[in-house]
């Protein structure tokens, strides 16, 4: 895709616009924790609108409340979605997601996997393209797997598909439910004037 990022003008006048492919990228959040912005709703929030500073902000999901995965005694998640429209690549982006989420507290360097956390933004997904380099792999490498992402992912993002088989975000979430059909009371929707 390509849009409009600036306009310039030469010293004659003249003007002339700098056109620069923008990546479509869908970022999951999550949150369990209150954060210096309030609770997990209002962190949510507040990270969306960051992530504007990164490019622009297409659509995003309601919130959905979520069990936990792997480690579960800690509160429920709170679960959403951003369509983001970037210039960034895909590594300066998680450089600065990881950014926003210590900005909010967020220490990855330690802590308990699958834990308790203030916020956590993931790459989930990045239309007509997969990355796999140290540190990162998109599609996000356990998204076929997790319905708190898939759910809020297929809301703004249904047709969006899996650069390698083809498959929509759709079908990734119909076969998930299908294979495991606890996974549908596992992700609810919710409405929030936080967010």
């Amino acid at each position: 895709m390509l849009a409009e990022t600036g306009a310039g003008f030469t010293s004659g006048g003249a003007a002339h616009l700098l056109l620069k492919a923008m990546r479509v990228v869908y970022i999951g959040l999550g949150a369990n924790l209150a954060s210096s912005a309030g609770p997990p709703e209002a962190t949510l929030a507040c990270a969306a609108e960051r992530l504007g500073a990164l490019g622009r902000v297409a659509a995003r999901s309601r919130l959905y409340s979520t069990a936990p995965v792997g480690f579960a005694d800690q509160p429920r998640f709170l679960n959403a979605a951003v369509k983001l429209e970037t210039a960034l690549e895909p590594g300066a982006l998680l450089d600065a997601l990881m950014g926003i989420e210590a900005g909010f507290g967020r220490d990855r360097s330690g802590g308990l996997k699958n834990g308790p956390r203030t916020l956590d933004l993931d790459i989930l997904l990045i239309e007509g393209e997969a990355v796999d380099e140290p540190g990162l792999v998109v599609p996000h490498p356990r998204l076929a797997e997790r319905a708190f992402a898939l759910a809020p992912l297929c809301e703004i993002g249904a047709g969006a598909r899996d650069p390698a088989s083809g498959a929509t975000m759709t079908e990734w979430l119909e076969r998930l439910f299908a294979e495991r059909p606890e996974e549908r009371g596992a992700v609810v929707g919710i409405e929030s004037n936080l967010w």
